[in-house]
């Protein structure tokens, strides 16, 4: 066992280099959220309930917006391996038009779901704190969608660490703005959870600057930038890119679909409830940003393996991320376990919102190897542009259960009011009954899932095992 486990050393070592400055890139953000999430929360509740429902909806349209953003990186990396540089920046020109026109497509759902607010049946107090942190935080897409561009663009090409700082920088502004906006600092008026919006919109707006300033400014993309230059737009390319991008997106979509809907039906309850609901899913965000890390990294390399038409390195490194993921699922779970007593109590000192928050942290356990093992043997597809039809039927899977266990549990035990006459020892609590339905549904779905998403194909296709290509 020791012996084949360290025959993946090397794989490990590539993985954890390009992976590590992926992962903190996407940390930075979800401190982000953390720190919004704190910032919120201590200034009062309602808006923390206010939040939990704006950014469950507008994250789930990020989500799939990313998701298209995606159609970059197998087309990055197969030229990456072919040395055709300044064919890879005609692709991240036309990259920028498709999903310029996605986001326009994103943009109008939003604004029919902005429209129809009063019929979602949120609390009524809620109402008026949620409109102007929604409009806000749905023009801010815009800028999300064009700098995921050039991010998908510096990883493909390896350098993650740009990527890295770019982020962090935005984000490190994002929380300096949060400070000033929400409570009021140095001069400016206490804009509470729409300070919150506002900052978050301009530090979008810086981060797409400085990935602009770096694609123009560094001498190495010469060739890249030539290609931006000269390659004109046209339809095949964004045909193409279309036709990579939207089924990722889709099924990333109907999985955030369902982080959307819950946060609706929570919303049912109360807004105390809906307060503990953005507590877990920041929670849970977190160990969800590093399994999506390690699967962007597989995804780069499998990419680069697959343009080189070497499969038996492509065997290599998805196994060697599954098994980094499964150490990282360890590490989560046992953090999680040691501080579940009052890990609420950092976002609120709201007694009762921490109870609730107790109840949901051995479910967020529970899914998370399901959690890992689908994220990086499907982004190991897509590297190989393989998943629209493997990965696609799994997400249906996971969204359909998902609903239905929740709908099933959620509902009865934690909605209706004519079950509040029942025993106290057979509904529990009205609160864990409800919220706990929606996770319980994710359980199931994603244990079931990951194993749907493997592969049995062309993965299995062993070369000699003489000399692979080298590592970009």
């Amino acid at each position: 066992m020791y012996n084949r486990i360290a025959g993946y050393k090397q794989y490990y070592k590539s993985l954890v280099m390009l992976g590590v400055p992926i992962i903190i890139g996407q940390l930075g953000a979800i401190i982000t959220g953390l720190a919004d999430t704190i910032m919120v929360g201590q200034h009062s509740t309602e808006e923390l309930a206010a939040a939990s429902f704006v950014n469950n909806v507008i994250n789930a349209f990020i989500i799939m917006g990313t998701g298209f953003s995606y159609n970059l990186t197998p087309l990055i990396g197969q030229n990456l391996a072919m040395n055709k540089k300044i064919v890879i920046g005609g692709w991240l020109k036309n990259s920028l038009v498709a999903n310029m026109t996605t986001t326009l497509l994103l943009i109008a759902v939003l604004l029919g779901i902005y429209l129809n607010l009063d019929s979602l049946g949120q609390p009524e107090e809620l109402l008026p704190l949620i409109r102007p942190y929604f409009a806000v935080s749905l023009v801010s897409i815009l800028f999300v969608m064009l700098y995921n561009s050039f991010r998908q663009f510096v990883e493909g090409i390896a350098n993650p660490s740009i990527s890295m700082w770019v982020l962090l920088t935005g984000n490190l502004l994002n929380i300096i703005g949060n400070y000033i906006l929400i409570y009021g600092k140095y001069g400016m008026p206490e804009l509470g959870l729409l300070g919150a919006g506002i900052s978050t919109f301009i530090s979008r707006i810086i981060m797409l600057l400085l990935f602009i300033a770096v694609f123009m400014l560094r001498t190495d993309y010469k060739p890249y930038r030539k290609g931006f230059t000269h390659i004109r737009i046209n339809k095949q390319s964004w045909r193409r890119l279309n036709s990579i991008g939207w089924p990722i997106s889709l099924q990333q979509g109907l999985e955030a679909g369902t982080f959307c809907v819950t946060a609706i039906m929570v919303g049912w309850l109360g807004s105390l409830e809906l307060a503990a609901h953005q507590i877990a899913i920041t929670i849970s965000t977190i160990s969800f940003t590093i399994y999506l890390g390690l699967g962007a990294a597989v995804a780069i390399r499998t990419s680069y393996y697959k343009g080189a038409n070497d499969w038996y390195m492509v065997r290599k490194i998805t196994i060697a991320g599954l098994h980094l993921g499964l150490i990282v699922v360890c590490i989560v779970c046992t953090t999680l376990f040691m501080t579940q007593s009052g890990l609420g109590l950092i976002f609120t000192d709201n007694l009762h919102v921490n109870a609730i928050v107790k109840t949901l942290l051995p479910i967020l356990m529970l899914y998370q190897i399901g959690d890992s093992a689908q994220i990086i043997l499907a982004n190991s597809l897509r590297g190989l542009r393989e998943s629209d039809y493997v990965d696609l039927v799994s997400r249906l899977f996971h969204h359909s259960h998902t609903c239905r266990i929740s709908i099933g549990i959620h509902v009865p035990l934690g909605y209706r009011r004519d079950l509040d006459g029942l025993p106290i020892r057979l509904l529990m609590l009205r609160m864990p009954a409800g919220i706990p339905g929606e996770n319980a549904g994710k359980i199931a779905s994603r244990l079931i899932r990951s194993s749907l998403t493997i592969d049995p194909g062309e993965t299995n296709n062993r070369p000699d095992q003489g000399q692979h290509t080298s590592q970009p």
